[in-house]
C-alpha cells in the first residue's frame, strides 16, 4: 500500500542489520499495534537484508528488495551482549548498511541506533581524537538524513551533524511507568539522585514527575586511569529513605557501586537504580551481584536497548527490564505520516 504522499513519506521500510535485528522485531510488533490502532491496512516487516562477513573481517550489508522512494529505517545496536561483533564491527555494518541503502535511491535514510557509539569520547582531553563527531561524520557521509537515539550521553554531539537531524529519544517516561505502575515503588518515602553531578539534570527531571526530594553525588574522577573514581560526596539528606538513582547508562559499574555504597553510609535503606543503556561491561555483572549479597543494591531497571535476552532477566534476580520499543515505533510512525514527536522525545 504506497499511501498518500501528502500524508507520509512514501512505504515504510524497515532494515536490521544483524545485531540490531531482536530490536528490530520488537518494534515491527510495535508498529503491527498502532496500525492496527489507526485502522491503517498496511503491512509492516523487516526487509530481507544480509550481513557479509569476511574472513579478513571485512563487512558488508547487502539488501534484496526494491526500497526506491521508500522512507527506510536502519536498525543497529551497537552493544550486543548475545553477539561476539564488537561495537566497531556493528558500526561499520551500519554505515554499509546505510550507503546500500542510498545506493538503491530510497526518499529518506533514519539510522536507529539506541546506543550511539563513542559518545563518551565527545571531548579533547588530551592530543587524542574527538571520536563522537567521526562518528557523526561517517553516518553522514554514508547518506543517512536522520538519527534516532536514545539518552545520549553528551548533548554537545547534537552540534557535530552538519545536515544530518539527530533526535535523541528519552528513556525516562518508560522507566518511570515501570516504577510507580509496575513496581508500585513506594513514592513518598522515596529521594532521587545521579551518580554524579553530570546526572543531576537527569535526576531532577526524575524527582519532579515522581514528586520525591532530590540529592546530588559530587564524584571527583581520577582520569588517568579507567573508570577509577578518586571520591565522593552527597548533598542531601538520604537517611532511612529509600533512593532511586538514575542514569544514562551502567558500563563497569563503578561510578554506581561507589554512590550506592556511599547512599547506604549515610542512612539509605533500599537502593533502586534506573538506566537508560545497561551495558554491564567488564565484570560489571559480578560486581552487582557482590551488592546484591550484600543488600547494597535492591533493583536495577534497565531497558532493552541493549538486549541481555530472557534468559538473563529470568535468572538475575536484580534485573528488571522495560522495553522502548513501542517509543521508537512510535516516533517511527509519526515521522513517518509526518506528524510531530516533539511530545515523544520529552
Amino acid at each position: 500500500m504506497q499511501g498518500n504522499p501528502l500524508e507520509n513519506r512514501g512505504p515504510l521500510s524497515i532494515i536490521a542489520c544483524n545485531s540490531g535485528k531482536s530490536f528490530a522485531k520488537r518494534i515491527v510488533t510495535e508498529l503491527g499495534k498502532i496500525a492496527k490502532k489507526e485502522k491503517d491496512e498496511r503491512e509492516y516487516r523487516i526487509c530481507d537484508s544480509v550481513e557479509i562477513i569476511f574472513p579478513n573481517g571485512e563487512v558488508k550489508v547487502v539488501i534484496n528488495e526494491f526500497i526506491r522512494g521508500d522512507d527506510v529505517y536502519i536498525i543497529q545496536c551497537m552493544d550486543d551482549p548475545l553477539s561476539d561483533r564488537s561495537v566497531n564491527d556493528n558500526l561499520m555494518a551500519l554505515v554499509t548498511a546505510i550507503n546500500g541503502a542510498y545506493q538503491a535511491d530510497p526518499d529518506h535514510i533514519t539510522a536507529v541506533t539506541p546506543q550511539y557509539p563513542y559518545a563518551r569520547q565527545e571531548r579533547r582531553k588530551t592530543r587524542e581524537a574527538i571520536s563522537a563527531r567521526l562518528v557523526a561524520h561517517l553516518l553522514e557521509a554514508a547518506g543517512a538524513q536522520r538519527v534516532l537515539t536514545l539518552d545520549i550521553h553528551a548533548e554537545a554531539i547534537q552540534g557535530f551533524f552538519n545536515f544530518t537531524k539527530l533526535e535523541d529519544m528519552h528513556a525516562s517516561g518508560e522507566l518511570i511507568d515501570y516504577i510507580t505502575q509496575t513496581m508500585k515503588l513506594d513514592t513518598g518515602n522515596l529521594v532521587v539522585t545521579g551518580p554524579d553531578v553530570g546526572s543531576a539534570e537527569r535526576a531532577r527531571h526524575y524527582s519532579k514527575i515522581l514528586g520525591t526530594p532530590l540529592a546530588i553525588v559530587d564524584k571527583a574522577r581520577d582520569y588517568s586511569k579507567v573508570s577509577k573514581v578518586e571520591s565522593m560526596r552527597l548533598v542531601g539528606r538520604v537517611k532511612d529513605k529509600d533512593v532511586l538513582i538514575v542514569d544514562d547508562m551502567i558500563a563497569t559499574g563503578g561510578t554506581m557501586l561507589s554512590a550506592a555504597s556511599l547512599l547506604k553510609e549515610k542512612g539509605a535503606k533500599d537502593i533502586y537504580v534506573a538506566v537508560s543503556l545497561p551495558f554491564f561491561n567488564g565484570n560489571a555483572v559480578e560486581r552487582i551481584d557482590r551488592a546484591y549479597d550484600e543488600k547494597v543494591i535492591k533493583k536495577v531497571i534497565g531497558t532493552d536497548a541493549v538486549f541481555w535476552g530472557e534468559a538473563f532477566v529470568k535468572s538475575t534476580v536484580w534485573y528488571e527490564e522495560v522495553s522502548v520499543a513501542p517509543l521508537f515505533a512510535k516516533v517511527i510512525y509519526n515521522i513517518n505520516k509526518k506528524r510531530s514527536v516533539s511530545k515523544l522525545l520529552r
